[in-house]
């Protein structure tokens, strides 16, 4: 039997807005020839970087501290690096880029100039000629990592061939920025309400992962981003969420019956959810 593979640490943040018919998402869609998912609509997010960790980019996070976010999270250490690279990734993956400019107000990206100087930043970033904290650090930019609101946590079953350890962050979306997705590992973007994107899944029209559905499922119950955002501000004692597979190829969750039976005959193969 083959080693079981560590996941990696990561972060996804879910951004949100109000629509007339309640709130919407931003989902993404992975590249066709991505090696994880791919073409799966997902939330922007990814595997930490050295750099999140980085205590220049910590001195530059408003509104929580690295002790706070490390209990958060119910770990020694290291909290607030999933903060960072939920922001990061947000910017990197939809060109929405979750920070305070100097006067303290979330940036707006909706004059031409400004926007396509933040497009360059964005590409160079991509490109790894310039790192996140460079670019923060030129504009005289804040991480608002006060806005966003951890809110659940799951963990690639264990039978992957690669696995991550991911934390899921909601926020609500500036409203004077507009997302653009990178057309490397996303291929196109879309605001979309929860049930519609749930209805497109039924209907195999819509490709998404497990975690993404509940994700989508709980979100669909509320009927505003400010109630919506409350109830995940007041989640207390979050768990981990590891789906098993069964032998015939069924994802459970914990709570599911048959979940302790599947521990110890976990299906080998790629998570494909």
């Amino acid at each position: 039997m083959s080693a079981e593979i560590v996941p990696l640490p990561a972060a996804t943040v879910t951004l949100v807005r109000d629509s007339m018919q309640g709130p919407e998402v931003l989902m993404m869609q992975r590249n066709l020839k991505s090696g994880f998912v791919p073409g799966a609509h997902v939330f922007p997010g990814g595997a930490l970087d050295e750099e999140d960790d980085a205590p220049e980019l910590r001195a530059i996070c408003a509104g929580i501290t690295e002790e706070a976010a490390s209990r958060a999270l119910g770990i020694a250490g290291g909290g607030l690096a999933y903060w960072a690279a939920a922001i990061r990734e947000s910017f990197e993956e939809a060109g929405v880029l979750v920070a305070y400019d100097r006067t303290q107000r979330v940036i707006a990206l909706d004059q031409p100039a400004l926007a396509e100087k933040f497009r360059q930043h964005r590409h160079v970033l991509n490109a790894g000629e310039r790192g996140f904290i460079d670019i923060m650090r030129e504009e005289g930019l804040t991480l608002a990592t006060d806005q966003l609101v951890y809110f659940s946590h799951w963990i690639t079953p264990v039978s992957a061939p690669r696995r991550y350890d991911t934390r899921f962050f909601i926020a609500a979306a500036p409203v004077a920025q507009e997302p653009l997705h990178d057309n490397q590992e996303t291929i196109s973007h879309l605001w979309v309400r929860p049930a519609d994107a749930l209805d497109r899944h039924r209907e195999d029209r819509f490709s998404m992962r497990l975690p993404t559905v509940r994700t989508l499922e709980e979100f669909a119950a509320y009927d505003s981003v400010a109630t919506l955002m409350h109830a995940m501000r007041n989640k207390r004692d979050i768990d981990a969420n590891l789906p098993r597979i069964t032998r015939g190829g069924q994802y459970l969750v914990p709570g599911d019956a048959g979940y302790e039976e599947t521990g110890a005959t976990e299906k080998q193969g790629q998570w494909k959810i």
